[in-house]
């Protein structure tokens, strides 16, 4: 069982809903422009949705700028991802501004500010049984994983920032990886791992890639 100290308890949520609320608004005009860029650029829908595991892994729906086509080979199936992200969707993807819908996500209550990256829900049954603590906290829009390599560490070492940002949760950790996390974002470091336009496939820990 999770034992959840008082910030966690008391204050996260609050401070999350406050916090990504004020965001929304001032960033506004910036979302409304991205809006009519990915519409006029890359397509529609301009929204990205697609379910991720969050806390307890229940299900939800995150939201993210569209940043790449519907590209498709002759036999009707996509193309690579690398094939079909466009110039303006790695911009997007490097400045962490196809982020910016998940601020709606936050509020919803779906993600926290920080906290563990949600992954894809295919790889649920991949975890070992310390991986899986990732999912006794909310997910969030960034984590300690990020302000530590991003997409250029293993998934071993992702997984392990995760489970010790989980066993270590505190207002001053929070405010530390928010700072790191604007950092990282204006030099625009970790977006892609050394083989990958963003980050290897997980296959489980005794067979997953090595960077």
């Amino acid at each position: 069982m999770h034992k959840k100290g008082f910030y966690e308890k008391f204050l996260k949520r609050p401070f999350d809903f406050i916090l990504s609320l004020l965001a929304l608004v001032v960033f506004s005009p910036v979302f409304i422009m991205l809006a009519i860029l990915v519409r006029v650029m890359i397509g529609s829908p301009i929204i990205f949705k697609q379910q991720r595991p969050g806390l307890n892994e229940k299900i939800f729906n995150l939201y993210k700028f569209r940043t790449m086509t519907n590209q498709k080979d002759s036999d009707g199936q996509l193309l690579p991802d690398e094939n079909r992200l466009t110039k303006f969707g790695k911009f997007l993807r490097s400045t962490s501004l196809d982020e910016l819908p998940g601020l709606i996500n936050i509020i919803k209550g779906d993600l926290s500010i920080v906290g563990p990256r949600p992954l894809l829900i295919k790889y649920l049954p991949l975890y070992n049984e310390s991986q899986r603590k990732r999912h006794n906290v909310r997910p969030g829009l960034t984590g300690f994983a990020q302000v530590n390599g991003r997409n250029t560490i293993t998934w071993e070492e992702k997984f392990n920032f995760d489970i010790k940002y989980v066993e270590n949760i505190s207002l001053l950790g929070d405010l530390s990886i928010i700072f790191k996390t604007v950092h990282k974002v204006l030099v625009r470091e970790g977006v892609a791992s050394k083989t990958s336009s963003t980050m290897e496939e997980f296959l489980g820990s005794n067979s997953s890639n090595e960077n």
